[in-house]
């Protein structure tokens, strides 16, 4: 089997497909309510931003962790053991770039890194997962509760005047700060195919096919999977959408594990799921009460939300499970 650039040929076909795939999905988490917000600028302007962002992201990461742009995420090799990437690891970012173009928010993180895990790293990604969801449906809950009544009302009440340039500048600056700490969580989910030192030039190359990536997924804003944070209360004002940001951003700073002090470890986790609690908690509290739906309603939504999360994540169990088998048993 030919290489490319140093990298075997399955590894770099899993690659390509895992960066489309997780940044055409992570756009509804990380830059959904910034391309939702600025739609009367031109798409190039907002992909020039995000790849700036990318690519000071990527070197320092490259930089700092001797040739390891995914921060330390799978250092641990009896949670993420190194072998030979074969065809068949190649097939999970394939289903997830299926899944995305039917507009489905799975779990880039399950998806993608299962079939690379061991039983005990697959057991750390779910409960790590799980406590993020939870936290973040609390800080949702509570943090909406609080905000609703006051500023989501005077939002709502003047969406004429939410370009302010203050609002604007800030929006910005709380978008460069998630979708930094999100590149930080994610890039385990797209450098698991390649080896974890890379050269000069496999990195520049590798960072190129990740800024085209982005660059479609700009031109498309945002793809099927946008319309799932579309139908959801007042994402498109400024102001909102940069108060959603932050929160989400100071979630996924706080579980990276960089902060040694809080004690906890550096196991990827579900960002889709963290993102999805802290959304459907924000709607239960602006459904209790402002009444611009019923809980009823809103229950129906969130249902509907985590039912396509544990799809995906019944998904990459198959696949992580049937996939090896089916290797080995077309192996004789």
């Amino acid at each position: 089997m030919f290489s490319i650039l140093g990298i075997e040929f399955f590894a770099f076909v899993g690659f390509v497909f895992a960066a489309y795939a997780v940044v055409g999905n992570d756009a509804l988490q990380t830059l959904g309510t910034f391309i939702n917000s600025n739609r009367r600028l031109h798409w190039s302007i907002l992909f020039a931003f995000a790849a700036f962002i990318l690519i000071a992201v990527f070197t320092y990461g490259w930089i700092t962790n001797g040739g390891d742009p995914s921060y330390g995420k799978l250092d641990n090799t009896k949670k993420y053991p190194v072998f030979e990437v074969e065809w068949y690891h190649a097939i999970p970012p394939l289903a997830l770039l299926i899944l995305t173009r039917f507009g489905l928010p799975v779990s880039t993180s399950f998806l993608v890194l299962s079939i690379f895990a061991s039983l005990s790293g697959m057991q750390s990604m779910l409960i790590k997962s799980g406590i993020g969801y939870i936290a973040a449906f609390l800080t949702g809950l509570i943090g909406y509760a609080l905000l609703a009544p006051t500023i989501e009302r005077y939002f709502l009440r003047t969406k004429d005047s939410q370009h302010n340039p203050i609002w604007v500048v800030l929006q910005w600056v709380t978008t460069a700060y998630l979708w930094s700490v999100w590149l930080i969580q994610d890039f385990a989910n797209i450098f698991v195919f390649l080896p974890r030192e890379l050269s000069v030039t496999q990195s520049f190359a590798a960072m190129g096919v990740i800024v085209l990536m982005l660059a479609f997924t700009f031109a498309n804003r945002g793809g099927p999977v946008q319309k799932i944070l579309e139908s959801k209360t007042a994402v498109t004002d400024i102001r909102s959408a940069t108060i959603i940001d932050f929160i989400f951003a100071t979630l996924l700073f706080i579980f990276s594990g960089n902060l040694e002090i809080l004690g906890i470890s550096k196991v990827p986790m579900s960002t889709t799921w963290v993102f999805l609690g802290l959304i459907a908690g924000r709607e239960y509290a602006i459904a209790t009460i402002d009444k611009i739906r019923t809980v009823g309603e809103t229950t129906k939504i969130v249902a509907m939300d985590g039912a396509k999360a544990l799809f995906g994540l019944f998904v990459s169990v198959v696949l992580a499970v049937g996939l090896p088998m089916l290797a080995q048993y077309m192996g004789g």
